[in-house]
């Protein structure tokens, strides 16, 4: 399945082929003792970030890991002690399998790119359900080789590995689904009523990437504007783009989110009401970086800031999952 499926709102397609669906995630540490092999399987990956020729890549990543780890444990700890990510996105896993259920047979594992459950044990289990035909989506709205395409990568290399044959398709992005575009709509409406009377600048915040990815045709830029495009058609609030979580000596996408702040604090902002655009579900990114760091410093610019609420269950979001799903399926 290409690109851009998602043109798949009122789907009531009805499948008799048993099929598995399984839901690609970077996954996240769970208590503090996962922090450091979490690391070091996110630095080990040379699709997100190469470290000096490939027989270097491990070893670099082990040290890494090493040195980044105490800090990293810190910010966990301020947020329970570990992510959520995995917890949610095994929760949308049964929200999805229970609104695909009036459609056919289908079975939703998930598979973590970084941890635990990995890839090779979500085929498994489809394997011991006697699945053969997968239908994989990314629950990265928009494509970047980066997210989806490394997690694509290793489950191609995961079904090469198994001892069973599957018929794969593939969803790689959908920054434009109704049903996503609409909850994120709704959510920065509802929000935006808080605010009252003060009207708040809208500020979307997407996790960064080296620019050097973009210049090589990365899409990720072009899709999250789609989304903003579609997003601002139903709220008709007009919302500014920065980029956060950049780590290394490389160029990243910018304006960064601080110094996004920094800029609309000079120019007399007091609101913002920041949207979480690349993340359907809460881990350190928002509950940490823009629900913790980013309000502190625009609580010292003078501005209230404030975020939406992560997609997560939310139903219209799952009614979206499952109309790229049946879509796929058809």
């Amino acid at each position: 399945m290409a690109k851009g499926t998602d043109n798949s709102s009122n789907v009531t397609a009805m499948t008799t082929e048993a099929t598995g669906v399984i839901l690609l995630n970077m996954g996240g540490p769970e208590k503090p003792a996962d922090v450091r092999p979490f690391l070091y399987n996110l630095f080990s990956d040379r699709e997100i970030i190469r470290l000096g020729p490939f027989f270097m890549q491990k070893p670099l990543a082990w040290l890494i890991a090493r040195k980044r780890a105490p800090k990293s444990i810190e910010t966990y700890k301020k947020i329970g002690g570990g992510s959520p990510l995995t917890t949610i996105t095994i929760d949308q896993a049964h929200a999805l399998e229970k609104a695909l259920r009036p459609h056919g047979e289908f079975t939703v594992v998930c598979a973590m790119r970084y941890w635990k459950p990995d890839t090779d044990s979500a085929l498994q289990q489809l394997a011991d359900r006697g699945l053969r035909n997968i239908i994989a989506l990314s629950l990265y709205p928009h494509f970047s080789c980066a997210t989806t395409g490394s997690s694509i990568q290793e489950l191609k290399r995961a079904i090469s590995r198994s001892k069973h044959v599957f018929s794969l398709s593939v969803i790689e992005s959908w920054p434009t689904q109704p049903n996503y575009i609409k909850t994120v709509a709704d959510n920065i409406i509802d929000s935006v009523k808080k605010f009252s009377p003060d009207k708040p600048e809208v500020v979307y915040s997407a996790h960064s990437l080296p620019v050097s990815f973009i210049e090589e045709g990365d899409p990720y830029v072009d899709n999250i504007k789609a989304s903003i495009q579609h997003i601002e058609k139903i709220t008709c609030l007009p919302g500014k783009l920065c980029f956060q979580s950049r780590s290394g000596p490389v160029e990243w996408l910018s304006p960064s989110t601080p110094d996004m702040l920094k800029s609309l604090a000079e120019n007399g902002c007091k609101n913002i009401l920041m949207v979480p655009i690349s993340f359907v579900s809460d881990h350190v990114e928002t509950l940490y970086e823009i629900d913790m760091l980013y309000r502190k410093q625009a609580e010292d610019l003078g501005i209230r800031l404030r975020s939406t609420k992560s997609l997560n269950c939310n139903p219209r979001f799952i009614t979206g999952l499952k109309e790229l799903i049946l879509s796929c399926a058809e």
